[in-house]
């Protein structure tokens, strides 16, 4: 394997000791590089706008939506990025068995989905047009300016990671008050979950992303 470029990857679960575990797997590969490990929706795609992984290896209930929306979503922020999904059910319906690994599946399997949708014949397919509907409805969302500032507050302070409970102890706020402002934003915005406000402040430079991007 000397000389060879290695697949490098991006874990996304809640679960440390899973993420952990499945770190140790995947670092004993010679060909994988795990760049990054994230445990909130709002960390997640920080990494990928930071290291641009090849295969981003995601529980996607951590962000809160379908699988076909988080590669909407991945798709604006890393064309090089490929999704592949954990799951604690047997749904077949859930995604393409290569994408996607199962309570069921050996660790060798596993590494072996990895490689083969790595690979050029695994490579992503352009977006369907309805696809990219999707997401033009998902981005167009209100100026910052719509915003008070006070909900530009909550909203950086969230789309930085913080729970509800840390961003009302930063801003001197009961939890309650900071639940009426992200809804508040949500509406505003247009915009249904965590995850999307995270984009929403990225793409707004809300929060800190790359100098380079």
């Amino acid at each position: 394997m000397l000389g060879t470029r290695k697949i490098r990857c991006a874990l996304v679960h809640d679960h440390i000791l899973l993420r952990q575990g499945l770190r140790r797997l995947l670092e004993d590969e010679p060909d994988v590089e795990v760049v990054s490990e994230s445990g909130t929706a709002a960390d997640a795609l920080k990494h990928v706008l930071e290291h641009h992984p090849e295969i981003m290896i995601a529980d996607a209930d951590v962000f809160g939506f379908a699988p076909e929306k988080l590669e909407i979503l991945l798709g604006r922020l890393s064309l090089t990025t490929r999704l592949f999904f954990l799951s604690m059910t047997e749904d077949a319906e859930l995604r393409p068995e290569a994408s996607c690994a199962v309570k069921t599946t050996s660790a060798q399997e596993l590494l072996e989905k990895i490689r083969q949708i790595h690979s050029p014949r695994g490579a992503v397919k352009e977006l369907p047009r309805r696809g990219r509907a999707d997401w033009s409805e998902l981005s167009q969302p209100a100026s910052p300016r719509a915003l008070t500032a006070r909900e530009r507050e909550v909203l950086k302070l969230l789309a930085e990671g913080r729970t509800v409970r840390s961003t009302a102890g930063a801003l001197g706020l009961s939890a309650k008050t900071v639940d009426a402002h992200k809804f508040n934003l949500m509406r505003k915005l247009g915009i249904h979950n965590k995850a999307e406000l995270v984009m929403w402040a990225i793409r707004k430079r809300l929060v800190r992303v790359p100098s380079n991007l």
